[in-house]
């Protein structure tokens, strides 16, 4: 096959090419804010782009994996203060996922992953996961292209690893995929110093918290863009797609203990 995309099949190719051991990821993205120098649809172009290069990847490693629409629409309420982000509420979101893996459970494949390019879905899906599991029967996995900072991902240093959103990462990922989306004049660093010193209540620390984009200042980003440069998303961009396309090797081989 020349595509990946299942929405390009027609309806007798899902019981010719689709097996139980078929992979379908659906890239979960969000339109939201990302401070005065990235575009809302930041998360939702990150996760599509690797996901797309991932996928093709592993396919052609033998892989049998398919790639959904992106779902652009998803619980980005610590951003609704601001107009222009479009968010699902958590039970709202929770019904579509559950949907999703509903119709993906007609079709013969049996391992449905959710590609998360927004870390305020995180905890969601991995609810929406077993539940998919519990009402549908599939096997759901939860991977993003890079560990949230806020959920024990890594962070830089001059962020003091609290760069969660519009932060130095982000922003080189967006400067190599769409430059033109990009207003480095108006970045600046916001990162909440006065959390750096705390053992457990920071972003990354053992004790989670509830949060607003906006509590940290006006702007709605947290980290530091200043630094950011197109080589170092260059650099990110390509750890990342080869980072999912092993987890879909891994994904695809996935066996629960004596099945």
């Amino acid at each position: 096959m020349t595509t990946r995309n299942l929405a390009d099949l027609r309806a007798p190719q899902i019981a010719e090419l689709l097996t139980p051991a078929s992979v379908i990821v659906q890239p979960l993205g969000a339109i939201e804010q990302h401070g005065p120098h990235l575009p809302f649809n930041t998360d939702q172009l990150i996760a599509t782009r690797v996901a797309e290069a991932a996928v093709a990847r592993a396919a052609d490693e033998g892989v049998d994996a398919w790639l959904l629409p992106p779902l652009a629409y998803t619980k980005s309420n610590e951003h609704a203060w601001s107009a222009g982000t479009i968010w699902l509420s958590a039970d709202t979101l929770l019904r579509v996922l559950d949907d999703i893996g509903r119709c993906v459970a007609t079709t013969p494949a049996r391992r449905l992953v959710f590609f998360n390019g927004h870390g305020g879905n995180s905890a969601l899906v991995g609810v929406a996961n077993r539940e998919i599991r519990l009402a549908h029967g599939l096997m759901t996995f939860l991977a993003h292209p890079s560990v949230p900072p806020d959920q024990g991902g890594q962070s830089s240093e001059v962020e003091l690893g609290m760069g969660i959103h519009g932060g130095l990462g982000e922003t080189s990922l967006m400067l190599h995929l769409a430059p033109d989306l990009v207003d480095m004049s108006v970045a600046t660093r916001n990162v909440p110093e006065h959390l750096a010193a705390n053992q457990y209540v920071r972003f990354g620390g053992k004790v989670g918290f509830g949060w607003l984009s906006n509590d940290f200042g006006p702007d709605g980003h947290i980290g530091d863009p200043t630094g950011a440069t197109a080589e170092r998303g260059r650099q990110q961009f390509d750890a990342a797609v080869q980072a999912f396309t092993e987890a879909l090797h891994e994904i695809a081989g996935f066996r629960f203990g004596g099945a």
